[in-house]
């Protein structure tokens, strides 16, 4: 159930600039509409993307960049898909062990693809060059 979401590690390229939040939560939003765990993927989903990118750009260290993304993922998709996937009774089991695996996720695309994507966005300043900056 440990997803690698490759496309994740682009939450990293909000160091450079917060306004991304905008492309990001609108292409999480088109992506979700082919979920095929829940309508509520489409909602839950989108604002999980929408408030790790506000909390993200708060962040300036990126080593501690990825944390709102693996928390706020971990936590709202967990509790969605635990809602969606285990009997009520068993709501809180769900949620740590979907939270665990969807974190878990979050953080190896985070930590081993979107760190050594922004120390080389960094180098090159490719940022600056495909938005245009210099």
């Amino acid at each position: 159930n440990i997803q690698f979401r490759i496309s994740e590690a682009l939450m990293m390229l909000l160091l450079f600039e917060p306004h991304l939040t905008i492309g990001l939560t609108i292409g999480c939003l088109i992506a979700n509409l082919f979920s095929t765990v829940s309508v509520l993927d489409i909602v839950i989903g989108t604002a999980a993307t929408l408030l790790a990118c506000l909390l993200t750009t708060r962040i300036k260290k990126p080593w501690l960049a990825p944390l709102p993304t693996i928390l706020v993922n971990a936590v709202m998709v967990g509790a969605m898909l635990s809602a969606v996937l285990m009997p009520a009774s068993e709501f809180w089991k769900g949620l740590a062990v979907f939270g665990a695996e969807v974190g878990a996720g979050e953080a190896v695309v985070l930590y081993i693809l979107g760190i050594p994507l922004y120390q080389f966005i960094r180098k090159t300043k490719l940022i600056d060059k495909l938005l245009g900056r210099g």
